[in-house]
């Protein structure tokens, strides 16, 4: 039974004075038989009051308004999270019974919205690949697992060529990017297939065997199985998402689950840092400095908003291109 300490920084710095921000956070770990809160400090500059409900997905979602000018704003959630193991599916039943029960949920509460599809220009394709590597015979949990091992082995983890905006239109012909994209591809296979999928928002904690997205936010899916549950299933490790990764939010996508989100009257141009640092509890926590990094694993995000006029992936897709046109003229 692990037990983790999890501190997650969000940095806001603005041009200049803005106000009236108006904030939307998902901070609050899932709480359930699978993973217990001990504590949970939240500082946010201003002290402003913080209102919590609860989503139609179940999360827990804070809002609050800072309405004082100001051009730095910062959001530091510390939380104290055991996880417990859970067991895996056995697969008593058959194979064939357990299609004929995911049929029957297609027009069922709460499942349909987990069963529907983006438009994806590329259908044909990934339907190929789908019939390709299903077998006649696999449960839906084997199959999520070679689905989960497909994505693993034909997309390369690629920090930075993808932001939160990119669809899969754009990730499917690169084959690159990062958890949150493998976790929107896996989905899309296990809904094509009348799978109910949904996004999962979180942490991989550090278990010292070089996990891609250790200590930081992460992203993988969870698969809806007959006669057991919903299973999270990680296609940026290749691996079942069990006691080393803590559950932030559930939703059809990112966007149910953006960690933070807000809008502000102002100056466009800012600057977002988010550092995140999952250690085991005996570990000291730190202070927001802005000459300080945090110990550990950690990440920094940095986006100049008013200066982005194409994001990574487009300068990475013109970057081949023109490789690509140099190389033909050759």
């Amino acid at each position: 039974m692990p037990e983790f300490k999890i501190q997650h920084i969000t940095r806001y710095t603005y041009d200049g004075l803005v106000r009236d921000s108006a904030n939307q956070i998902i901070l609050f770990p899932i709480v359930d038989v699978n993973q217990d809160v001990l504590k949970h400090d939240l500082t946010i500059t201003g002290n402003p009051l913080v209102d919590t409900h609860v989503d139609y997905y179940g999360n827990e979602v804070g809002s609050f308004t800072y309405l004082e000018p100001h051009n730095r704003m910062v959001i530091n959630s510390e939380v104290l999270v055991t996880t417990h193991h859970k067991e895996l599916p056995t697969d008593l039943v058959p194979a064939q019974e357990q299609w004929q029960k995911l049929t029957s949920l297609q027009y069922i509460v709460p499942y349909i919205d987990f069963l529907k599809h983006e438009y994806f220009e590329a259908l044909p394709e990934l339907m190929g690949v789908i019939n390709t590597e299903k077998q006649p015979n696999d449960t839906p949990y084997q199959t999520a697992l070679r689905f989960c091992d497909y994505v693993f082995q034909n997309f390369t983890y690629l920090p930075g060529v993808t932001t939160v905006e990119t669809t899969i239109d754009e990730v499917w012909p690169l084959k690159a990017g990062v958890c949150q994209d493998f976790a929107h591809i896996l989905v899309l296979m296990l809904r094509l297939l009348n799978v109910p999928a949904r996004y999962v928002s979180g942490y991989i904690c550090p278990n010292h065997n070089g996990m891609r997205g250790e200590g930081a936010t992460h992203a993988w899916a969870e698969a809806y199985l007959p006669d057991y549950g919903w299973l999270g299933i990680d296609p940026t490790n290749n691996c079942i998402a069990n006691e080393t990764h803590v559950r932030l939010a559930v939703g059809r996508n990112f966007s149910d689950c953006s960690p933070v989100k807000g809008v502000y009257k102002g100056s466009s141009g800012h600057l977002l840092e988010v550092k995140v640092s999952v250690e085991y509890k005996d570990q000291p926590s730190v202070t927001d400095n802005d000459n300080e990094d945090l110990p550990g694993n950690s990440f920094v995000q940095a986006v100049q908003a008013e200066e982005f006029s194409t994001n990574s992936y487009q300068r990475y897709k013109e970057a081949m291109l023109l490789q690509q046109q140099q190389q033909q003229q050759q």
